[in-house]
């Protein structure tokens, strides 16, 4: 197995809190006791060294603060965070720098304003701006999931990669959040096509799950629901690879 494999453990805030929404669905909400700071204690605590923070509040384009000032407690960690959910415009991309973020992915604002992209590629890098990519039944769904696009998976990671990016991270909605067992196959698809490193998103159930992406060549693999109802730890996944390092 060659190239670099990174686990994600997930935090979704919502009103500050820690929650998980059953295939994108606002209605279908699961709150975890814990601040995102313990959760995030706890990831480092068992080795993490990234962690996948969505601002489910700005993705739905309301009111973000009570978000940001969890993040800006989980920074303080020392920890390399990656963040998205309503990130669409120059300033919000400069706050997330200011802040300390490592790197943004973005969503919406990348299928819709490409000029974004090519400016935020153009000032920080690949390495710092992301895709993000959540599609239901082969396309690709914006505005926090909550619209689907005519555009298919591979059209966008195209797209993506026409403008600078080189890694992005998809999530199939249907099985996000309902421990249905990761897409594999799709994530695979995409990275063969576009070159892209790929990031699977969306079921992740089991550490068979974690296994099968790391053997697939896969960039990584982000978990939520799994980690916080025990299904698994962090630290498991991490001695199910053996050789994994970040």
């Amino acid at each position: 197995m060659t190239g670099s494999f990174t686990i994600f453990p997930a935090i979704d805030l919502r009103g500050g809190k820690v929650v998980r929404l059953a295939q994108g669905d606002p209605e279908r909400e699961t709150n975890y006791a814990g601040s995102p700071l313990q959760w995030a204690e706890r990831w480092k605590s068992e080795g993490a060294d990234w962690i996948h923070i969505v601002d489910l509040d700005g993705a739905f384009g309301k009111d973000s603060q009570l978000n940001l000032q969890a993040l800006d407690s989980i920074l303080g960690l020392g920890l390399k965070i990656e963040y998205g959910g309503g990130i669409r415009d120059q300033i919000s991309v400069e706050t997330m720098v200011d802040l300390g973020v490592r790197r943004v992915f973005l969503g919406t604002a990348a299928v819709l304003n490409l000029t974004l992209v090519d400016w935020a590629i153009r000032t920080y890098g690949p390495a710092f701006i992301a895709g993000d990519i959540g599609a239901l039944d082969g396309r690709v769904t914006i505005r926090g999931w909550q619209e689907t696009t005519v555009l298919t998976v591979l059209e966008v990671g195209h797209l993506f990669l026409s403008h600078g990016m080189e890694r992005c991270v998809l999530t199939d909605v249907a099985r996000d959040g309902v421990n249905a067992g990761v897409n594999i196959a799709s994530a695979v698809e995409l990275q063969k096509a576009t070159g892209l490193q790929v990031v699977a998103s969306g079921g992740v159930n089991s550490l068979d799950d974690v296994q099968r992406v790391h053997q697939a060549g896969l960039a990584g693999v982000i978990i939520g629901r799994a980690l916080y109802e025990n299904r698994m730890t962090f630290a498991e996944c991490k001695i199910a690879l053996g050789d994994y390092d970040e």
